[in-house]
């Protein structure tokens, strides 16, 4: 039997231009050590914003990874989990990381959905987890290890093996919250397929209904969920404020989400208030 050709490479990793990649996110080939993890990582997610302007907007071409690369890297847009994900590890195998493709539970306290792409990057010998798509949550990796601690961006996270399965978790005061719960077993391109029509389209999707955008560098988170900008930082200090029509445009721009005059012009018909 002949196998189609997306059986022989689901992924498509050479569809990448990993210059051009690295480029956008400045930075230079290195090889394969947990450093230099830790780099791509943190510049990937310091260059490219979590944000879901072509969920909402009813325009998403899709997650397959030359739609992808056509978004992230040569527009300079931002995506969410899925885009980040593939996009991230197309990159790191490329460099030469051995990459599984995982999905999480997000918020599993509360029976969140088992929707988000993450991933587990080898480096040194130990695999780590990399989450460059999980909005504003970690900013460098974490090794697989249980009761691992790391800052991500001045706030501490940790991770705990409950069985099978690994917890993702912040600590708040003196508390640990789970943030996401997942499993090492690898994932298949449609799989994620199945997940981004779900998130992308049905109504009690949190993606579809509102803008979801989120900016994390050191010491600083920025939301925008709805209307509403939340600016937090690991001091517990945090400040809320309604972004109305005539902030949209700026706001997005200083959270590094720029739109084509029509893009933008689709969104404020839509933009509550």
């Amino acid at each position: 039997m002949t196998l189609a050709p997306e059986q022989v490479d689901e992924w498509t990793v050479d569809t990448l231009d990993l210059d051009a990649y690295l480029r956008r996110i400045g930075q230079d080939r290195a090889k394969p050590s947990a450093a230099a993890l830790r780099e791509l990582a943190r510049a990937h997610i310091l260059a490219v914003p979590f944000e879901n302007v072509d969920v909402v907007l009813g325009q998403h071409k899709g997650i397959a990874l030359e739609d992808v690369i056509g978004k992230l890297v040569h527009r300079h847009r931002g995506g969410y989990c899925y885009e980040h994900g593939s996009l991230f590890a197309a990159a790191a195998e490329q460099l030469g990381y051995p990459v599984r493709r995982l999905v999480a539970r997000v918020q599993p306290q509360r029976n969140g959905p088992y929707t988000h792409m993450t991933l587990a990057v080898e480096a040194d010998g130990v695999q780590h987890l990399v989450d460059v798509g999980f909005g504003a949550g970690m900013l460098v990796p974490m090794p697989l290890v249980d009761g691992a601690v790391v800052e991500q961006a001045g706030w501490p996270h940790r991770l705990v093996a409950d069985g099978d399965w690994w917890r993702l978790q912040k600590q708040e005061g003196d508390d640990w919250t789970d943030l996401h719960a997942f499993t090492l077993t690898p994932m298949h391109r449609i799989d994620y397929e199945v997940y981004h029509h779900y998130t992308s389209t049905h109504p009690r999707s949190p993606f579809t209904g509102q803008l979801v955008i989120m900016r994390l560098e050191e010491g600083l988170s920025r939301k925008l969920v709805g209307t509403e900008l939340t600016v937090e930082r690991p001091d517990g200090t945090k400040e809320t404020t309604p972004v109305p029509p005539e902030r949209l445009d700026a706001t997005l721009r200083e959270l590094d989400v720029v739109l084509t005059e029509d893009e933008l012009a689709k969104l404020l018909k839509i933009y509550p208030g």
